[in-house]
């Protein structure tokens, strides 16, 4: 017969191993996320694309729309300095964003990018993004930020419009990490 003081110590032994268990389970899903999208393709947001055929199509226009927003109540202002502009496939072409930090403090943001149609984001080919790495912006401060971009050949015909969508997120501690 296992007395009940015994119980509640064997319970709590096992408690402690699953609790340990999933610690690490959750821990080393981090960079086997991580290699699943190396290998996938998915989530390709830190590094500039390839291109592969650089050769500028004059017989086509492309019209790319520009789009900003904020998430998480981020204290700044974001915008395109053009709403859109229209391109050839295959030329190289920068646009620039501007953003301000309108709080009293440092924050850091770090800007997704998306595409319509979605389709689109196989044939628009990012060489130079401020979404590759965090911004990291002091009270007040305001910069230009370029985006450079190829928008390659074999994008379908019937494809006349690309909409590029940047949101930015406010990456919670990160200046606290940085020492600033």
């Amino acid at each position: 017969m296992v007395n009940l003081p015994q119980l509640n110590l064997l319970t709590m032994r096992k408690l402690f191993v699953v609790s340990v268990a999933m610690f690490g389970f959750g821990f080393a899903l981090i960079p086997f996320y991580q290699k699943i999208c190396e290998v996938t393709g998915i989530n390709r947001l830190i590094k500039p694309d390839e291109v592969s055929n650089t050769q500028v199509d004059l017989t086509r226009l492309v019209t790319i729309e520009l789009d900003s927003n904020l998430r998480s109540e981020l204290p700044w202002t974001f915008r395109p300095v053009q709403t859109s502009l229209r391109v050839h496939p295959g030329e190289l072409t920068t646009i620039m964003y501007e953003v301000s930090n309108t709080s009293n403090r440092a924050i850091t943001g770090q800007a997704i990018p998306s595409y319509g149609p979605q389709l689109a984001e196989q044939f628009f080919k990012k060489l130079d993004c401020f979404c590759f790495t965090p911004q990291i912006l002091q009270p007040g401060e305001s910069r230009q930020m370029p985006v450079a971009f190829v928008i390659e050949s074999g994008l379908p015909q019937n494809v006349g419009t690309i909409t590029l969508s940047y949101s930015f997120f406010e990456i919670e501690g990160a200046v606290k990490k940085a020492g600033l």
